[in-house]
């Protein structure tokens, strides 16, 4: 067996990497006055954008010198400074007839569950709601949050970003589909979502037990051992 201390890094791991070491960076620009800490912070951020980039050669490799524009263009003062992943909501919506809701992204053609950026002035539980209606035309009401996951961490997303997810019951409205933001809207019968349906082997089974009324734990990515590394089971 490989001993996992002496593997190279993986393509997420580089990219996990270089999105802490940035936000380590960009918090401390936005909080430091010292022209010398400022220099060094600025040179991790080099060093930041020099392992994405690496971790994504081969493709539409990102260039060094836009990478570290952007990242230093984003660094705020004191508190707003802090840079922390970004926040997302999403709702596992069932019907009377135990059917799931699915809207198909605009973007990709892909099937999942709504979900939406957190939106400032709301809840949770109230932006869950919002997006519902605003992609799908239906309205619902929140049961009780079923996931909070770390996006990046798995791999769904290339920037760091946290989801929560909850599990909703339908309470009137129509389908209807956004028109910018969603090809389709639809509920799906257990074991009939589409082809094109995102990683449904990872949440399906525990959203349609949702919606059956059973028991379901809030699912949580467990503590790593250290943190940095990836998932031996994964």
């Amino acid at each position: 067996m490989s001993d996992p201390d002496h593997l190279p890094p993986s393509r997420q791991e580089l990219l996990r990497w270089a999105e802490s070491l940035a936000a380590i960076a960009r918090t401390g620009l936005g909080f430091t006055e010292v022209l010398y800490e400022q220099e060094r912070f600025e040179e991790v951020l080099k060093v930041a954008a020099d392992i994405r980039v690496r971790a994504e050669s081969g493709g539409a490799a990102p260039d060094v010198g836009e990478l570290m524009d952007g990242w230093l263009a984003s660094v705020g003062d004191g508190v707003p400074g802090y840079v922390t992943p970004k926040s997302t909501v999403a709702a596992v919506v069932g019907n009377d007839d135990g059917e799931l809701l699915l809207v198909q992204r605009a973007e990709s053609g892909l099937w999942l569950y709504p979900t939406g950026w957190a939106d400032v002035g709301y809840s949770p539980a109230e932006v869950v709601i919002k997006e519902v209606h605003e992609e799908t035309g239906i309205h619902c009401e929140v049961v009780r949050p079923i996931a909070i996951l770390d996006g990046f961490r798995l791999g769904f997303t290339g920037i760091p970003l946290y989801s929560l997810v909850f599990h909703c019951r339908m309470t009137g409205g129509e389908l209807k589909a956004h028109p910018l933001e969603c090809r389709d809207v639809g509920f799906f019968a257990e074991g009939s979502l589409p082809d094109d349906t995102i990683l449904p082997d990872e949440w399906a089974d525990e959203a349609f037990r949702a919606i059956r009324g059973e028991h379901v734990d809030v699912r949580f990515d467990a503590p790593r051992d250290p943190p940095w590394r990836e998932d031996e089971s994964a």
